[in-house]
This record gives C-alpha cells, sequence and structure tokens, in this order.
C-alpha cells in the first residue's frame, strides 16, 4: 500500500486509515475487531486512529492488537468522554490529563504517536488551556506528537497557530470547505494532514433521508448529483476515496468498517492511484456551482 509521510512528523504513513469510531458505537464483538484490525494490519495498513469517546473503541482496539504495536501508528483524541459531555463538563482540564492516562491504559500501551484535540472550538483554542494540556503529555512522553481534529475556522486558527504537528479535517466528495479554507495554509506550515469521513459515509446508499449523522452529507449528495455515484458501489466508492487523496497536502484517509474483509477491498480499489486531472476538475467544478454558503465543514 502507498505511503506517505504524515508532514514534519516523519511518520511513513499508508494513505489508508482504520478509523475506530464504529467499532465502538455499533458495539462490534471483540473477536470480530480482532479479525478486522489484525487482517487490516496484515494488508499493509499501518494507522489506528480512535477517540476516548468512541465507547469501548480504545479498549477493544488495546486488546486485539497491543502485542503488534510496533506494527501501527496510534492515534487518539481527547477532550470530552461522552459522560463529561453528557453533563455538561466539556473540557474539564483535570479531567483531561486523567483521559489522557485512561486512554492509554485502555490502549495497552505507554505512548500513543498522536494525541488530538476533538473538535473544541475556537475560543477554548483562543485561552491556550486545552493546548497545554496535549503539550504537557507530549513533554511527559505519553505522545510523540499532538494534533487537532476539527474543521471550519477552528481548524484554520488551530493550523496557524503554529501549537500542532497535524489536522484531522473532513474532505470528502461531500465536504470540501477545507480543500481551499485550511489545506493550503497546513501546506505552508509543513502539517501532516488527515483527512475524516473521506468517503462522506458512503451516503448515496440510502434511497432515504438517513438518522441524523448522516443527513447533511446525503441531502448535499442529493443536490450535487454526481455521474459516478450511479455506478456499482465498489467503482463509487473507489472514485469517492481517490478524490480525497488527490486533495493536495492530504496524507492518509481514515475508513471505518465493521466488516473484516473490507480492508483488503478498499486497498485493492487505491490501486489506480490519484484521480487524474480531468476527473478531479470534474467533481471540484460540480461542487462550486451546487455547494451553498452553508455547505461547511461537518465534523
Amino acid at each position: 500500500m502507498e505511503k506517505r509521510t504524515l508532514g514534519k512528523t516523519g511518520m511513513d504513513v499508508t494513505v489508508l486509515g482504520f478509523g475506530a469510531a464504529e467499532i465502538g458505537f455499533r458495539g462490534v464483538p471483540q473477536d470480530t475487531v480482532d479479525r478486522l484490525i489484525n487482517g487490516a494490519l496484515d494488508a499493509g495498513l499501518n494507522v489506528i486512529d480512535t477517540a476516548e469517546c468512541y465507547p469501548a473503541s480504545e479498549e477493544k482496539i488495546g486488546q486485539a492488537v497491543s502485542a503488534r504495536r510496533s506494527e501501527y501508528f496510534l492515534f487518539t483524541k481527547c477532550g470530552h468522554d461522552g459522560v463529561s459531555a453528557s453533563s455538561g463538563d466539556h473540557w474539564n482540564l483535570e479531567k483531561m490529563a486523567q483521559h489522557v492516562d485512561r486512554s492509554l491504559q485502555r490502549l495497552r500501551t505507554d505512548r500513543v504517536d498522536l494525541l488530538q484535540l476533538h473538535s473544541c472550538s475556537e475560543a477554548q483554542l483562543r485561552q491556550g488551556d486545552v493546548i497545554d494540556v496535549v503539550r504537557r503529555a507530549r513533554d511527559a512522553g505519553k505522545t510523540r506528537y499532538i494534533g487537532y481534529s476539527g474543521d471550519g475556522h477552528a481548524a484554520l486558527y488551530a493550523v496557524e497557530s503554529g501549537a500542532f504537528d497535524t489536522l484531522q479535517i473532513s474532505v470528502s466528495i461531500a465536504d470540501q470547505e477545507a480543500i481551499e479554507l485550511v489545506l493550503p495554509a497546513a501546506r505552508a506550515r509543513g502539517m501532516g494532514v488527515i483527512a475524516k469521513r473521506p468517503i462522506a459515509n458512503a451516503v448515496w446508499k440510502e434511497s432515504s433521508k438517513p438518522d441524523p449523522y448522516y443527513q447533511t452529507y446525503w441531502e448535499r449528495v442529493q443536490r450535487l448529483d454526481y455521474d459516478f455515484l450511479k455506478a456499482e458501489m465498489p467503482q463509487a466508492v473507489a472514485v469517492a476515496l481517490r478524490f480525497t487523496l488527490s486533495c493536495e497536502g492530504v496524507h492518509t484517509a481514515i475508513v471505518g468498517t465493521t466488516q473484516p474483509d473490507r480492508w483488503r477491498q478498499n486497498a485493492d480499489l487505491l490501486k489506480a492511484g490519484p484521480l487524474d486531472a480531468p476527473h478531479f476538475q470534474t467533481i471540484r467544478s460540480r461542487w462550486k456551482s451546487v455547494a451553498q454558503p452553508d455547505w461547511i465543514g461537518q465534523t
């Protein structure tokens, strides 16, 4: 599988990464997770991305592949854990520091490769104290690098602050704000860029409006009406994923799945390489002609 250097971190990451939200939120059994992640590593993938607020995701990853820790780069996120969010106690600095330690315990490791602030606002970033939490974790050897995961003007501020090594941001056929708003600034600073939701959750497969998390992309795709989405699903996914990885500055794309065989299939889809320039520009032109001012980046 193709690898790209994740900006100034120097980590040579595979262009396809494993996003671990679904194994948590969908309650995937441990034996399935074992087959899924080990199969992905066997196929050559070397990026695993999770977060403390993905239910049981960190624990399942730790149990599945902690014995293979030297074979992959491990990314997680901190800032809210679901429980604190429900009580309105977002971004409690003391709890954030405790949660970093808890994440390491869950993941069965003494250090992650990347610790990311998880979608905090621009106002919170400007205060600086949340950034200090991840800096102290780095200084203590609990993470090699620090990053920001989020979208829009908060992401732009995170890039321009110079505080972070990496940026995780939404980039897809249905979410292109970052291509002009944020990615140029990230490239100029040599930051590693991780694309989240890179295939727009494949929402075009749904014949009717899905649950709220997917609705924005579904509504956009209905209006964008890309011709290539009328092809068979594997071909459509291939174009969507190759589009994201053709965006200048993107180093790896994090895709989630609950199906153990899907990683080899996705890896095969990428063998064709980046989209050719005319095809890429056709998708960009369609976006520019249809997208509305409120089509902002989606977390």
